[in-house]
């Protein structure tokens, strides 16, 4: 992809408009100029999307914009997402591999959906099979699909203090049936941070969605 930050910023103008728009059509249209122009889904996802949603996720904390204009850049986000992966069937080079099979979904007491979708996007991109079981998922239905599943990693999101009794009653419920040592559990989200995460037991905690793809890889490549 150009790096030309010119190019960068007139790609990302480009979308922060479709979203204004609502418009699943026009981010279609935009992901097949794209990558007709020789650009990889990880580049659209961590140069054009990640940092478009992060602004909107900035702007909604400052009162800027209201939930209705984070729900058209899910759709948006999500109808893209659609696109590439299931009806162009793109991955990176990486995904033949299948690193691992990750159960992702925000916790019961919060409805944010955007930068949990951002880390699911990237973790398919970079050769995970992801699984997202969408927002408010109490910590019963983690462990349940992460078992039907046989997964690797259970991936949590929490942008609100609400969720975080939650998020302990997922590793507490890993114990009480004793199988914590079959998945390897991970959060992400402006509720959290790392000391927070290990404090109570968790293997890792992402600040975004890269940082989250690292945290895989590094859970991976130990096992």
């Amino acid at each position: 992809m150009d790096k030309n930050p010119s190019v960068i910023q007139m790609y990302k103008d480009e979308l922060s408009e479709i979203i204004q728009e609502g418009s699943v059509e026009a981010g279609i249209d935009l992901a097949n100029r794209l990558l007709a122009d020789g650009v990889t889904p990880v580049e659209f996802f961590t140069d054009i999307i990640q940092p478009v949603l992060t602004e909107l996720g900035d702007a909604f904390s400052r009162l800027e914009i209201f939930l209705p204009e984070l729900m058209k850049a899910s759709i948006v986000v999500k109808g893209i997402q659609e696109y590439i992966f299931v009806e162009k069937g793109l991955v990176s080079s990486d995904a033949g591999m299948n690193k691992g099979k990750v159960i992702i979904g925000t916790c019961q007491g919060d409805i944010h959906d955007i930068g949990k979708s951002m880390v699911g996007m990237m973790l398919q991109t970079n050769g995970f099979s992801v699984k997202d079981l969408g927002v408010n998922v109490s910590p019963q239905a983690f462990i349940e699909e992460a078992k039907k599943e046989k997964a690797d990693i259970i991936a949590m999101s929490s942008l609100l203090t609400t969720s975080l009794p939650f998020i302990k009653d997922v590793v507490n419920l890993l114990n009480a049936f004793a199988i914590r040592d079959q998945f390897k559990v991970i959060v992400g989200g402006a509720a959290v941070n790392s000391s927070w995460a290990e404090s109570i037991g968790l293997d890792g905690f992402g600040r975004d969605a890269v940082e989250a793809v690292n945290i895989c890889n590094q859970i991976m490549s130990s096992k």
